[in-house]
């Protein structure tokens, strides 16, 4: 039977959980304990706990005598959960491929319209816009997830796609590179139409492995100004 100071333990991890994935909590950010049990309502403990847990999963960083911090990406990093989600959301894509319905396919359609029409509105420091693309490229690419027939690779994606490097991705974007994404997408959906598992594979691999090149230029840009 879970107890009282489970639960509270995993409501504390769910709050914390959500708004690092979600960028509320930013990398780099510092995670004090009695500042967040004040946060979220909880006492110092739950809270320990949840940093622990979060630690186990990579999402937060904890220091000796420095206290905890949601981690930030290295160049290192990057490639290896890029990798990693090529393998896991190509597998997902040829699953899905002959498992999608007709009708989600239409959805995850109008979906890309609304992909499309927003990143032909981006103007440079337009949080909001990208906040919002990367919300309709969380939702696609979780559909394939799903719909690959197999609760395993929907909970591996979750761990390994996170929003606030989501966004460092799509803030990284040019126009060109917005495009690219976009044509993917819909030539993923075409795969789907075709009932083909070889192509929706390929393209996914195709589509992640091209906006980890980006993000990687992106860092060594960063690191070669610095």
């Amino acid at each position: 039977m879970t107890t009282m100071r489970e639960r509270a333990a995993d409501q504390a991890y769910g709050h914390l959980r959500r708004d690092i994935v979600s960028g509320v909590l930013t990398a780099g950010m510092r995670l004090g304990e009695a500042e967040l049990a004040n946060r979220y309502g909880f006492s110092r403990t739950p809270i320990r706990e949840s940093l622990r847990r979060l630690e186990a999963e990579g999402l937060v960083e904890i220091l000796p005598r420095r206290g905890a911090r949601v981690v930030d990406w290295s160049s290192v990093d990057v490639e290896a959960i890029y990798e990693i989600r090529a393998l896991v959301e190509g597998y997902a894509a040829r699953r899905a491929a002959t498992r999608i319905a007709t009708a989600e396919i239409e959805r995850l359609s109008r979906l890309c319209d609304e992909m499309e029409d927003l990143t032909g509105q981006r103007r440079p420091g337009d949080a909001e816009l990208v906040r919002r693309v990367a919300e309709l490229n969380m939702d696609l690419h979780g559909s394939v997830a799903t719909h690959a027939g197999q609760h395993q690779v929907s909970a591996m994606r979750n761990i390994i796609v996170v929003m606030p490097l989501l966004l460092r991705e799509l803030n990284t974007f040019t126009a060109s590179d917005l495009a690219r994404s976009n044509m993917h997408h819909r030539e993923l959906l075409a795969a789907f139409e075709a009932r083909d598992p070889d192509w929706a594979a390929a393209l996914m691999n195709s589509h992640i492995q091209a906006a980890k090149a980006r993000l990687l230029q992106d860092f060594m840009s960063r690191k070669n100004s610095h």
